[in-house]
């Protein structure tokens, strides 16, 4: 018999006593060496060996009696909650909205599988103690819900009971918050408490309250059922009660959930024993098939809890991966749901999954195009290929990385070069019109507000990709929005850095952060080899170059002109190596307005471009790139910036001010006139009207006309009439 934890080897001979070899107590979990190592230690006679013949242990076959420190509280994992709980701490209380009066349903009808499993249910739920026959006028119906077995859940629709419930406010755990209890630990265990709802009585003036209707009879609980509002409140509220002063230090709990985590397993010892003691005192119990004991690694809420950090538990992330394309919206709003939970893991979910959010809001068409299949498929990717996110450590600085763009607000939580969260979110319709310092600056904020339980009262080195906002300390003018914010960034000891050139692409790999598809930026191979992380984050994707490339057959001209090209029939346009069209040495862009958009947005917007006019902007891209129609475009979309019409100085002669004209004394003195064009011909040939008006009086003559008339003829018309 091998016991690592207690570092004990029993061997059973056959005709003698057992012997028992005591090993060295180590303050770490045992770890697993090679043979070759092995045979290293061995051959050097610095320790001696024994060959023994581990078999696998089957969970299945796992026993009480086995698991070291818990054999010695068999009483605290019963098979069964025989009879009606203790008194404890807390009881639970249904106090109703003043005026409420007993609600009753009619039961609904079920099917003979179900009411077999209904009558199997009642029988033991009357065996337990956990009901008993009623008579009162309250009454709720019974469903059955599945389980993963395949088996049947009973459950009871309280939702007219829980309508007149006065809430409990107590509040659940947020989970971030649980799992940032956790760093330095190495060794975890994990309990679930056999049936928590069915340890707590209930009021005796209550039990009424909780009556159910069946073809069998009426009966009401004295324990609390499954069901009702208030029970993961009331439930939280024990659990907390019980262990507060174990909290935060080795104990986490969710509900029925507890985790007790240690650094080193002689320290894990005595938490084990500190728990079990408490739930042995508390006539708590615990079911033993779902607990699991001395872990490196263990399942939590929906997360993998390890020494270096938390990752996503991938049996939950397998409903992600298998989920089939969203037909409605409903659909869409499921898996966002279900994605959403474990955003912190992706860095800029919100700009993701942007497309996919629009279909969720009230009037929109929904419309599922390429693009957002692309997107669905990428947000499955990224979740099943989730980073482990390190657990922060309050005793050291922090690192934030901001980034900000017209999509949306990004940022990244660092300590020591590891990633310990990411956060994102969409712009509001009115932030769209912020300049890009005010959004740099809002991408600051975002990242203290949503992070401040980690920052507050430390230090933390904040870095952009937007020079300015350096000297946003030192800025003497700031508008209303600047100032409200500097009173908030203030609260922070924090320092806003620039990456300027080469640094910030060491800090966008580690962020994960994209480049513009026009910048070439180059490092060095040994900036990149300092941190093995660096690598894992980078991923290769299409090139512009590329991505026009393999859309120009796509574009019937350019097609057209290839393959007069390829026969030398038209100057000017060549063919490159890579079946790239080119006009004079410049590559052509197909009509696709995103690749053209993309370009001129990056030509014109990008950090490194400081918004040029149109004929400098122009210049610079009839380099590279050519289509039909280049200039005009360009000079459209520069007309269109925003940032330009609001920044750039006028370079004419400010307009005076409007004079109006002056209204004569006498009618007719004064007169205005206009036309009237483009009206079906007549039988006089006609086609216009020509509007006379009287400034004074606003009467008016209506002369019909001609477009093809000489002045001569008009200054007739206006004599004679």
């Amino acid at each position: 018999d091998i016991r690592c934890q207690e570092c004990e080897v029993t061997l059973f001979l056959v005709s003698d006593q057992p012997v028992v070899f005591f090993g060295v107590k180590s303050r770490t979990v045992p770890r697993v060496i090679s043979s070759m190592q092995a045979r290293k230690s061995l051959s050097k006679g610095s320790c001696q060996g024994y060959l023994v013949s581990m078999v696998y242990e089957d969970d299945s076959e796992r026993t009480l009696e086995r698991v070291s420190i818990v054999c010695e509280f068999l009483d605290v994992f019963l098979d069964e909650l025989l009879g009606g709980p203790p008194d404890c701490q807390v009881e639970f209380t249904i106090d109703l909205v003043p005026g409420a009066g007993p609600v009753s349903k009619a039961p609904y009808r079920m099917a003979p599988k179900e009411l077999q499993e209904l009558k199997a249910k009642i029988q033991e739920l009357l065996r337990l103690g956990f009901i008993r026959p009623s008579v009162l006028p309250w009454g709720a119906p019974v469903v059955f819900v599945k389980k993963k077995d395949g088996s049947m859940r009973m459950c009871i629709d309280y939702r007219e009971l829980n309508t007149l419930t006065v809430k409990n406010k107590y509040p659940l755990p947020r989970i971030e918050d649980l799992f940032d209890q956790l760093r330095g630990a190495s060794i975890f265990s994990k309990f679930d408490l056999r049936s928590v709802y069915h340890q707590l009585k209930i009021r005796e003036s209550d039990i009424s309250k909780t009556t159910f209707h069946t073809r069998y009879g009426h009966y009401e609980f004295v324990v609390m059922p499954f069901g009702l509002s208030n029970a993961p409140a009331v439930s939280m509220d024990l659990m907390n009660r019980v262990f507060h002063p174990f909290l935060d230090q080795f104990f986490i709990v969710f509900i029925d959930n507890i985790l007790v985590y240690s650094r080193y397993i002689d320290h894990h010892k005595e938490h084990l024993r500190i728990v079990l003691k408490t739930l042995r005192r508390e006539k708590l119990y615990a079911k033993f098939s779902k607990c699991e004991f001395w872990l490196d690694r263990v399942a939590f809420l929906g997360h993998i809890v390890i020494a270096r950090g938390i990752e996503v538990d991938p049996s939950k992330i397998e409903a992600v991966s298998k989920w089939d394309t969203p037909r409605s919206a409903v659909d869409v709003r499921s898996f966002l749901g279900l994605a959403g939970y474990y955003r912190r893991f992706i860095e800029g979910f919100s700009k993701i999954a942007q497309p996919l959010t629009n279909l969720t809001k009230k009037a929109m068409r929904f419309d599922w195009s390429q693009k957002c299949e692309e997107i669905f498929q990428e947000l499955k990717r990224r979740l099943t290929t989730a980073p482990v996110l390190s657990i922060p450590d309050h005793t050291l600085e922090f690192t934030i990385y901001s980034d900000a763009l017209k999509m949306g607000l990004g940022c990244v939580l660092m300590q020591q070069g590891r990633v310990v969260a990411y956060a994102s979110r969409q712009l509001k319709p009115h932030e769209q019109n912020y300049p890009t310092h005010d959004l740099e600056l809002a991408a600051v904020v975002h990242a203290l507000k949503i992070w401040r339980h980690y920052l507050y009262g430390g230090k933390c080195e904040i870095f952009t990709d937007h020079k300015s906002l350096k000297y946003i300390f030192t800025q003497k003018e700031m508008n209303m929005r600047q100032r409200r914010w500097l009173e908030l960034v203030k609260d922070y000891d924090c320092m806003i850095s620039y990456h300027p050139g080469k640094a910030n692409v060491v800090a966008d790999a580690l962020s994960r952060r994209s480049y513009g598809q026009l910048s070439c930026l180059f490092t060095g191979q040994n900036v990149l080899l300092r941190d093995w992380g660096v690598l894992t984050a980078l991923v290769v994707g299409p090139t512009l170059r590329g991505r026009i490339v393999a859309e120009q057959p796509n574009d019937r001209f350019l097609c057209r002109m290839k393959d007069l090209a390829f026969n030398g029939q038209i100057g000017g346009f060549t063919v490159a190596t890579d079946g790239a069209l080119l006009f004079e040495g410049r590559l052509c862009v197909p009509m696709v307005w995103e690749l053209r958009k993309e370009i001129l947005r990056e030509a014109h917007s990008a950090s490194y471009t400081v918004h040029p006019c149109s004929t400098k902007m122009y210049q610079d891209l009839r380099k590279s790139f050519w289509w039909r129609g280049m200039k005009r475009q360009v000079a459209r979309f520069v007309d269109g910036c925003l940032v330009c019409q609001q920044v750039k100085a006028e370079h004419q002669k400010p307009r005076g001010l409007l004079r109006p004209l002056e209204v004569r004394m006498w009618k007719w003195e004064c007169i205005t006139m206009d036309f009237l064009v483009g009206l079906p011909r007549s039988r006089s040939a006609y086609d216009s009207i020509w509007v006379i008006v009287d400034r004074l009086t606003k009467s008016g003559h209506f002369l019909p006309v001609r477009t093809t008339m000489k002045a001569s003829n008009y200054a007739e018309f206006f004599v004679k009439d």
